[in-house]
């Protein structure tokens, strides 16, 4: 560390989903007196329980994480709002004599964290309310086509198949003139905290797909399709809210449509996760000033402990 660097420290316990992130920072916590803030953008809502793999009452009685059941499922929750609540969360932790502790997978998440957000024009309801009706009438793979056209490196990184950020995509356009792509990134902030990054990347990614796959059969087992019932008999959620795209959660939705059997349910939802997660580790492999362990590893926590043992009393 810089002798002049006298920000406090925080650590960032980053990984795909299914690889441990959880059971790792607690077994920090026990060890330091780190306060736990989640980074997950399904995480948030509250009643999506099991299908999130949220911790469980008894873990987040002994260890509180910050940021979890913030928000209903009707609401939107942005990246922005993140890194305002998780800035005032680190502030309360550091207050309290605690260094904050950031777990997740939401890459954005950490992203916006850590460098900030682009300058962007605010969202205009009026618009998004009339590009939601044109994708209903022409399909959002039309208005895929159309910021292909406006702005190809943007679709490059957007799927056809997230209308939340083609909406967001061609919103930016019509209110700036400009393509999105040409103005993100444009703002960059330096964090207040001294960092230590942790990214937890299976090396046997077979052995993550079958941890993924037992994990969705114990949801199954725990009630998961209930809870997703549930939120469809609230009568106020749409399959089209941010909350309802959560990987399984809309595989569920789906399939209490009757658009698949049970077999094809649990196949979608797994090979969704799957997805899920190799986006996660090609992000993560990007950060390259972060200390990679194998959760796999029987030495991978222990080489984690050490991390934080040496970066917090440096």
């Amino acid at each position: 560390m810089s002798a002049s660097d006298h920000r406090p420290q925080a650590v960032f316990l980053m990984g795909p989903t299914a690889a441990g992130k959880t059971a790792l920072a607690c077994a920090l916590a026990e060890r330091h007196p780190l306060g736990l803030i989640s980074v997950d953008s399904a995480l948030v809502y509250r009643g999506l329980d099991i299908g999130s793999a949220k911790p469980d009452a008894a873990t987040l009685a002994r260890h509180p994480h910050a940021l979890i059941d913030i928000r209903d499922p009707a609401e939107p929750y942005s990246a922005a709002e993140f890194r305002v609540d998780a800035l005032a969360a680190m502030r309360r932790l550091v207050e309290m004599g605690k260094t904050p502790l950031l777990v997740g997978g939401t890459g954005l998440y950490f992203r916006a964290l850590e460098h900030g957000l682009s300058n962007l024009p605010e969202a205009d309801p009026g618009l998004r309310a009339r590009l939601a009706a044109e994708a209903a009438g022409r399909g959002w793979a039309a208005l895929h086509a159309r910021l292909a056209r406006l702005d190809p490196l943007a679709a490059a990184r957007i799927r056809p198949s997230d209308p939340q950020r083609i909406q967001r995509a061609l919103e930016v356009i019509e209110l700036s003139g400009r393509p999105l792509s040409a103005q993100q990134g444009a703002t960059r902030m330096r964090l207040p905290y001294r960092v230590l990054k942790l990214a937890l990347i299976p090396a046997d990614r077979a052995s993550l797909h079958a941890r993924i796959a037992t994990r969705f059969d114990a949801m199954l087992a725990a009630g998961f399709l209930d809870e997703v019932r549930a939120l469809r008999e609230r009568g106020d959620l749409q399959r089209d809210l941010p909350a309802l795209r959560a990987v399984g959660y809309r595989q569920a939705w789906a399939h209490l449509d009757g658009v698949s059997d049970a077999a094809g349910f649990r196949s979608q939802a797994i090979a969704a996760t799957r997805q899920l997660a190799k986006r996660q580790i090609t992000w993560l492999r990007g950060e390259l000033d972060a200390q990679v362990l194998d959760p796999e590893d029987d030495g991978g926590a222990c080489r984690a402990l050490r991390a934080v043992d040496d970066f917090l009393t440096d």
